[in-house]
């Protein structure tokens, strides 16, 4: 235990005091997740740019357009009078949609005939296009059934027939567990948790193989008395000490300041994030352990967790993806944390409801550690054998 304890303590050491290690685990984390944080301060898409294209001019396109006003999604900024202007002022980044209200429109409508009235989004900010479309589709449906209840109240229908036979479904729907569409309560978590397993794994990639380049192996063998394991778990409790100081950072200041998360879950995301936190650090040790060379296992350690927000599911379901794709995913601990996540953060369920992803965590410390640790001793005979020679 005395072994154990000089371990935990001489990494603290060299975490305070090599930049490679307090650079990354550190100054990186406090900087980048309120950097995350900032980027989405405005919470939500609102008043996107839109352009009006009235070439009717009746009572009703002037209705439509109010309506359209009202709303907090979009800002009207332009009127245009042809598809040309329309289209320039979307390629101009001006506006991001715009809507054509067609000639005659009230006439056809009146006359009983399908009035086309066109929407023009900028499909490559997919996001804005769909909230754009959302916008305009509610306005659209509301004013023709609008239209369609003035008509038949003009023929003597009484008002609750005629709105029966106007809008015959009511459609009542329930946003859960991020009604309001909150960029930031919804992207930041899953960035900041993203960004821990990167720099836990790059970090932990060091823990072994960097004793060789500060030319410490022989030192540390010593320490230990020749036992890899010994060193791996010491390594290991310093390790996730510091990632906790790192959740107290997230949970206790970034997500209070910025009203992020859900407080009553705290307990269980600690437990969620302690079990990312090991999986990490195995991942980091077997890399480390696997390559003596630095830069080799730098190299690998960023190939395998820079796809990780990609291939996680949190912006793409994974069921979509190629089977291949799908595979690398379960390969990584941050997938089986995520789909976690999800579950006892966002909805607040008990972690019971999270057992498969919370074995497959912990499958992840059962093959990696003692792997490491084979590998590691191949190295540690190396120092020895150094020591004896010296």
């Amino acid at each position: 235990m005395n072994r154990l304890g000089d371990i935990i303590i001489r990494e603290w050491k060299r975490i305070v005091a090599l930049p490679v290690f307090y650079i990354v685990l550190l100054i990186v984390p406090s900087i980048l997740f309120f950097f995350y944080a900032l980027i989405y301060q405005k919470q939500d898409a609102k008043e996107l740019p839109f352009a009006i294209w009235d070439e009717d001019n009746s009572a009703i396109s002037r209705q439509l357009i109010y309506l359209l006003e009202q709303g907090e999604t979009l800002k009207i900024t332009e009127h245009v009078n042809n598809e040309a202007d329309l289209k320039r002022w979307i390629q101009n980044g001006e506006i991001m949609g715009a809507i054509h209200f067609p000639v005659n429109m009230q006439n056809d409508i009146y006359s009983k005939r399908v009035a086309n009235v066109t929407l023009y989004t900028n499909a490559a900010s997919l996001v804005p296009a769909k909230l754009i479309y959302k916008a305009v589709a509610e306005v659209v449906i509301m004013g023709s059934a609008g239209v369609t209840l003035q008509k038949l109240q003009k023929e003597g229908i009484p008002s609750s027939s005629a709105m029966a036979i106007a809008n015959p479904v009511n459609l009542i729907s329930y946003q859960l567990y991020n009604a309001d569409y909150n960029y930031q309560k919804y992207l930041v978590p899953g960035l900041i948790t993203v960004g821990i397993q990167m720099i836990i794994i790059i970090s932990c990639m060091l823990a072994l193989n960097y004793e060789w380049k500060t030319n410490s192996m022989d030192e540390l063998y010593q320490l230990s008395n020749g036992s890899a394991s010994l060193v791996i778990l010491g390594k290991t409790i310093a390790h996730l000490v510091v990632a906790w100081f790192n959740f107290v950072l997230i949970a206790f200041v970034i997500f209070p300041y910025f009203g992020i998360g859900v407080a009553a879950a705290t307990g269980k995301f600690f437990i969620l994030y302690s079990l990312l936190t090991l999986a990490c650090i195995g991942v980091g040790m077997f890399i480390s352990s696997l390559f003596k060379d630095v830069m080799l296992a730098g190299d690998t350690a960023l190939f395998y967790t820079s796809p990780a927000f990609v291939f996680s599911g949190f912006t793409f379901p994974r069921w979509a993806m190629p089977w291949y794709d799908q595979y690398y995913a379960t390969i990584m601990p941050y997938t089986s944390f995520l789909d976690a996540f999800f579950k006892a953060y966002y909805m607040n369920l008990p972690l019971h409801y999270s057992e498969n992803e919370i074995g497959k965590l912990v499958l992840f410390c059962i093959v990696l550690f003692p792997t490491a640790i084979i590998l590691f001793s191949k190295q540690f005979k190396t120092a020895s054998q150094v020591s004896e020679r010296e």
